[in-house]
């Protein structure tokens, strides 16, 4: 009976009714000895107990087989068709068997055993930073389809030996020179160094760098210097490796390294003419190159006597003495010098033309003072003889953050512990100004210490917005002191801040006010004792735009910033000092004490 029902079940997985099944049979069973007449609902009752119909595929094929193959092995004389179809069949169930396994243990070794050869074998660890020519080729197309006209400039003039950029500021030259660096490296092999004005600044380089190859091909770039691996060449052998290094420009660091190198807003650059012999001789090679690239500072700056070709004159006859032509019209394409170096000029204007689209030029000339907008965007030199705080005025208080600040780490929640801040805030004068400034310092630990910048914010919206953003400051931070200018917009914010922290200070500006606000940042930046992030080059530029200017009535001199009643460009200044101010003019008589007897 049991041979009964597997037959009749195979029948039924090969597509026949039940009734169908009851007919064929007992029409093969009539011959047969003691055959006993097979009923329908014998044959359903089967076939419900059993649940043929919910049975797998995989049951229904190997039913089907088997019974095949047995057929075949029992036959007495077979042919050679018989043997091959037996050996066909035996594969087939040894499959249908792997499959089984595979549904039960999920394990891909089941189902394919050269997984499991394959797995058995010594595990080659994945190489890292390995960036194949066919991922360098996508690399290099997403790169060139994102440049705008003046960075394919750039690109066309990458071999010069020296290039030096004046710029406006915001274009996206550490955008561009990041993605060129990365280019030549994985084409050439050539070390990279970017030298900045601090480590925190050159670390932006490491970032687009990084995004961009992940962006591109998926590749997630490691290491605090970049080591890349190109893959092998024809004959298995390794390709050389460059290392892409991010420094800070503190010339003992840079020293021993050799590559091209660009040296990111050395107009801003402190000890530039040291660092500048020092870094360049990394690319004393002929095979290497120098990127100088930079918005203008002043032209007391170090730098400018590079950029004017002054400096290649120095220790020469004066008969073999050169002019170089430094002018816009003359720059706009860029041009070599006498001195051999390619000069490019490119103002806000320049890279508009050249199909920059991220700027709204007209509203930028209605917000900034004529001055301040040709130095950021026109790419024209500050004059800083008449700044109450010059630039080589400022130079002392410019450090590497990143070297030197151990205590602070800015990704963190807590960034500075709980050390004690200050805030200072600047309002925007209206809604059409400036933006708001807003500055965490870390104040002295003791008497004559040191006050820190340890963040700097742009802040734009309502009024309710940037006190929101004083509260989220305030959860970061342990702030023992606030510091407001409450004229204008000022005030609504001042009112905002004290229902939480109600020994916050308001400012009234007065001509004496800020008087004595400039007076105490001269002495504590006099004293060394004010400190910010080189790379934070607007602080600098914020302080330089402070002059000293006589009041209506010719009694007295306040100070402004770039045109009279305008703090302007000097918002940044102006929140530092706020905070500074509330130190006694003289830095010491918070150390005094005093005594009381109880009686």
């Amino acid at each position: 009976m049991a041979d009964v029902r597997r037959e009749a079940r195979s029948l039924f997985w090969r597509g026949w009714g039940v009734t169908q099944i009851v007919e064929e049979l007992n029409r093969i069973g009539e011959g047969l000895p003691g055959w006993r007449q097979l009923k329908r609902p014998t044959v359903e009752s089967w076939k419900q107990r059993e649940k043929w119909d919910e049975a797998p595929s995989i049951r229904r094929a190997e039913e089907c087989v088997i019974a095949r193959w047995t057929m075949l092995v029992a036959k007495e004389n077979k042919t050679g068709h018989d043997f091959k179809e037996i050996d066909l069949l035996g594969r087939q169930i040894e499959r249908l068997e792997r499959c089984r396994r595979y549904r039960d243990s999920g394990n891909e070794a089941d189902l394919n055993p050269n997984v499991a050869n394959r797995n058995a074998g010594p595990k080659k660890k994945p190489r890292a930073n390995q960036l194949l020519p066919e991922q360098v080729e996508q690399l290099r197309e997403a790169f060139l389809d994102e440049c705008f006209a003046y960075q394919l400039t750039w690109w066309r003039n990458r071999n010069q030996r020296t290039r030096f950029i004046l710029k406006s500021r915001q274009i996206g030259a550490t955008w561009y020179f990041a993605r060129e660096a990365l280019i030549d490296a994985l084409e050439t092999g050539r070390n990279q160094i970017f030298l900045s004005a601090s480590r925190r600044q050159a670390d932006i380089f490491r970032r687009y760098i990084i995004e961009f190859v992940f962006r591109v091909t998926g590749v997630q770039l490691k290491g605090e210097h970049l080591t890349i691996d190109r893959g092998d060449d024809e004959n298995g052998q390794p390709l050389e490796r460059p290392t892409i290094f991010f420094l800070g420009a503190n010339y003992k660091t840079a020293q021993g390294e050799h590559g091209n190198f660009y040296y990111d807003e050395c107009f801003w650059a402190q000890d530039f003419d040291t660092t500048d012999d020092v870094a360049s001789g990394m690319a004393s090679q002929k095979q290497y190159r120098e990127t100088y690239f930079s918005t203008p500072s002043t032209k007391a700056h170090q730098a400018f006597k590079k950029w004017s070709g002054e400096k290649f004159n120095e220790g020469r006859p004066k008969k073999d003495w050169t002019k170089v032509e430094t002018y816009a019209e003359a720059l706009k394409d860029g041009a070599v010098g006498a001195d051999g170096i390619w000069r490019h000029l490119v103002t806000i204007e320049d890279a508009a033309a050249g199909g920059c689209d991220l700027f709204d030029i007209d509203e930028l000339r209605r917000r900034k003072p004529a001055d301040v907008f040709a130095n950021l965007y026109l790419c024209e030199f500050a004059d800083d003889e008449l700044s109450a705080f010059p630039l080589e005025f400022m130079r002392r208080c410019r450090v590497d953050s990143y070297e030197k600040w151990r205590d602070f780490d800015g990704y963190a929640l807590r960034p500075f512990g709980d050390g004690a801040v200050a805030i200072g805030y600047d309002p925007q004068e209206s809604a059409d100004g400036d933006d708001a400034a807003l500055v965490v310092i870390a104040l002295p630990a003791k008497k004559s210490g040191k006050f820190r910048v340890l963040e700097k914010l742009r802040l734009k919206g309502g009024f309710d917005v940037q006190a929101a953003e004083i509260f989220r400051q305030m959860r970061r931070y342990n702030v023992v002191d606030i510091g407001i200018d409450k004229t204008g917009v000022g005030a609504a914010v001042y009112q905002l801040v004290r229902t939480r922290f109600p020994t916050a200070r308001g400012i009234d500006y007065r001509p004496e006010i800020k008087a004595m606000m400039v007076y105490k940042a001269k002495h504590v930046i006099g004293a060394g004792r004010l400190e910010y992030d080189a790379g934070d080059k607007d602080i600098t530029a914020s302080f330089m735009s402070i002059r000293p200017q006589a009041t209506a009535s010719g009694r007295t001199v306040t100070y402004v910033a770039s045109r009279s009643g305008d703090t302007g460009h000097a918002d940044v200044a102006w929140a530092i000092m706020h905070v500074l101010i509330n130190e006694p003019l003289d830095g010491e008589l918070s150390s005094k004490t005093a005594t009381m007897e109880m009686f």
